[in-house]
């Protein structure tokens, strides 16, 4: 290509002269925009390198020179530092590609392909490409963190064959006995967590609001209703509700493999009457624990361990019972999954109850004596027995299984397949001391030098960050590379102009319009295609305001009149919202908000829908709002709605550092005098529309119930213009004031 560098300093762009020299381009510089404009016909280049800090404005006549007389030639702008100010009026030329010092190949190249039209050639430099940086990356830090501990598994690899080799495998079954206790330790502490969990469920079901009147009352199907979302919640197997005489008023069970939440019920059950440990509760049994007490039943549903505990009235009489269980087999499983060890559950008898080892049917019974070995010497010794299952052995332990009050509830054996411990030489261990010892000294040596190269330009970053943070935001990094680094400095330098572009925008919004809103309009202004200057737009402007106000408030506390206003706010301002509008101003107690320019242009017809839609929403959120206030004695608030389309001017208005955007123009005044017309033609709340309105909705007029009032003279019109009142379906009644 013919390309033109247009700079104010040559030598800071000799890093970019190279660059594209080396590629083959045809090279010209300058530093006077006069001399080239003059010689063009002779020079006739394709691209052009324009710096954004020519002195004056000799950039910006460069600009317009070329998008007037050669808009066929590309620009990429090129900049020292960023310059949010010049940067958006170049982008309201239509110059959307940027390359910011220092001048690297890789984003020399980036923005000669956004100048080809390769890749998103309108987004600005601030927007770094994921692929495109992914791509720039030849050695990822990770892979440099990465590889020397790679090396060093593979080392210790070949050691770790070389001692296996050489070490004497010996059996220690003290080794394996001690960590068949623990296991069998941290068993019984489970058992203790599950049944502590059961109690506070029994717990939340006894206080909770409605239970005991409905238990006094036998009501059961009230107590299913109360009863469900708490077995839901608590994800519970078994809740009974027990009466006086032991006899279930509800039972609510989940069978075993149905999915969460999936219970039945059963009323009038028998089945935890003979119980010892809901008689206990029934009777007011009251011991050491308390007068809550745990067991075991056979029900119809399954094996399952109880806890139970009384359900008082009102009145602190006790009416009823509540019990909560687990089955067996669940518990087992459950604790086999958090401890790692096969659980077995035994009957007095010595019969399992439930296991989770795998060949359950050769699972041996425990003799009589057995049994009561473990029972009579639990404090004293631990029983251990070997089971034979298949090919492995495993080694049991075996235990009582207590409940609340240390009450046995049968025994609990914990199993473990038996292994066996390496224990080496005193030779191969000086081999591994010595091994260790270097590769420990090695990762070290390597971990120094990796720390190094990755702290040094972190500390860079870091300073620029507290340069940052203190409110500077011309500072810039140059970190050298081709990792994941050297583009993080890049995006903080894109980040530092990012920051300074958000001022701006939030200068310019303020809290006009919401996030939403104010999110396209910075993606609109970044593309481009808002000018600060004003558009000229077709929109449909929405006027409101509150009849009498001024006399309401004469004999009000400023602080109540607030609140009034806050209140009818809130009612209409998310009606506008969420119909498309944008509310650009509140001038006390009348608000002005248009519809079909941001977040982008729209047609007359769906802008004068969405603000009649909004008109006929508002009136009924008044009626509401009304009803409410005469309720409690407050004067009903009487609004006036006018709604005008046409066309208008939107743009940032004000000084040079502090702009309002905002819209002007006859529609503007057009609504508002619309909107004072409520005042004699309609009494109580209501809104009119123009006929450039009715006009614009065409076929969706008859969405809406608009009746014609015929042509009326405003103030500041010659002619006169006609107007229709707009209703919602359902009927307004009048306020009395």
């Amino acid at each position: 290509m013919r390309i033109l560098l247009l700079q104010s300093d040559l030598r800071t762009c000799e890093g970019l002269i190279r660059y594209l020299r080396s590629r083959g381009h045809q090279v010209w510089e300058s530093t006077q925009p006069t001399e080239v404009r003059a010689q063009w016909a002779t020079l006739n280049p394709d691209l052009v390198f324009l710096d954004l800090h020519l002195p004056g404005e000799a950039w910006l006549e460069t600009l317009r020179y070329l998008r007037q007389q050669h808009p066929q030639v590309r620009v990429i702008l090129t900049s020292r530092h960023p310059d949010l100010q010049r940067e958006m009026q170049a982008r309201a030329f239509g110059v959307n590609n940027f390359l910011r010092h220092p001048f690297t190949p890789r984003w020399i190249a980036l923005a000669l392909r956004r100048a080809e039209g390769v890749g998103a050639a309108t987004q600005p430099s601030t927007r770094l490409v994921q692929t495109q940086l992914h791509a720039g990356i030849r050695m990822p830090v990770r892979l440099k963190i990465v590889l020397p501990y790679l090396v060093l598994a593979f080392l210790f690899s070949l050691a770790a064959a070389y001692i296996v080799s050489r070490v004497v495998f010996e059996s220690v079954q003290e080794r394996f006995f001690n960590q068949l206790i623990s296991v069998a330790q941290q068993a019984q502490n489970w058992l203790v967590g599950e049944e502590e969990r059961l109690l506070g469920t029994l717990r939340l079901v006894a206080n909770s609001e409605g239970i005991a009147t409905a238990l006094e009352n036998q009501d059961a199907e009230t107590l299913r209703l109360r009863l469900l979302p708490l077995a839901i919640n608590t994800n519970e197997q078994i809740i009974a509700l027990i009466d006086p005489q032991g006899l279930a008023t509800l039972v609510l069970y989940r069978p075993e493999g149905s999915s969460a939440g999936l219970y039945q019920a059963v009323r009038e059950d028998p089945t935890f009457q003979p119980a010892s440990f809901v008689q206990k509760v029934l009777q007011g049994v009251v011991d050491a624990q308390g007068d809550k007490f745990a067991g075991t039943l056979v029900t119809p549903w399954g094996h399952y361990f109880f806890v139970s505990g009384p359900i008082y009235n009102a009145a602190n009489q006790r009416v009823g019972a509540v019990v909560v269980g687990k089955s067996i087999p669940t518990l087992a499983r459950e604790m086999r999954e958090d401890l790692f060890g096969e659980i077995t559950f035994y009957d007095f008898n010595g019969q399992p109850l439930s296991t989770t080892l795998f060949d359950a049917p050769s699972v041996q019974p425990l003799t009589l004596e057995q049994v009561a070995q473990v029972l009579v010497n639990q404090d004293q010794q631990t029983l251990i027995r070997t089971l034979n299952l298949g090919n492995l052995t495993y080694g049991e332990i075996l235990r009582p299984w207590e409940a609340r009050g240390g009450e046995d509830q049968g025994l609990i054996g914990i199993a473990l397949p038996q292994a066996f411990v390496i224990r080496a030489s005193q030779a191969t261990r000086l081999q591994v001391m010595g091994l260790v010892i270097a590769a420990i000294l090695l990762v070290i040596l390597i971990g120094f030098y990796l720390a190094n190269r990755i702290t040094q330009p972190l500390v860079q970053l870091v300073q620029a960050s507290t340069q940052v943070a203190q409110g500077n935001l011309e500072v810039k990094v140059n970190l050298p590379g081709n990792d994941e680094l050297a583009v993080l400095g890049h995006a903080f330098n894109a980040m530092v102009a990012g920051l300074q572009e958000g001022s701006i925008y939030r200068d310019l919004l303020g809290r006009t319009v919401s996030p939403e809103v104010r999110e396209q309009l910075r993606q609109t202004f970044t593309s481009g295609s808002l000018r600060l200057e004003g558009q000229e737009a077709i929109a449909t402007v929405l006027m409101t305001d509150i009849r009498g106000f001024t006399t309401l408030s004469e004999h009000v506390e400023p602080a109540r009149v607030l609140a009034w206003l806050n209140e009818y706010y809130d009612r209409l301002v998310p009606i506008i919202v969420e119909e498309g509008g944008v509310v650009n101003k509140f001038d006390g107690d009348a608000l002005l908000a248009f519809f079909g320019i941001l977040p982008r242009i729209l047609s007359p017809k769906k802008s004068a829908l969405s603000a009649c839609r909004a008109a006929a929403r508002m009136l009924l959120a008044l009626e509401a709002l009304n009803t409410a206030r005469i309720a409690r004695g407050d004067p009903p608030l009487v609004t006036g709605i006018g709604i005008n389309t046409g066309g208008v001017i939107a743009g940032g208005l004000g000084a040079r550092d502090r702009l309002h955007y905002t819209i002007i123009g006859d529609t503007v005044n057009t609504a508002q005098r619309i909107e004072a017309l409520t005042r004699d033609l309609i009494e109580g709340s209501g809104a009119l529309v123009s006929h450039t309105t009715y006009a614009a909705l065409a076929e969706q007029v008859r969405e809406f119930n608009l009746q014609p009032l015929g042509r009326h003279h405003v103030r500041g019109k010659q002619e006169p213009i006609e107007i229709y009142r707009l209703l919602p379906k359902s009927p307004l009644p009048q306020p009395q004031i």
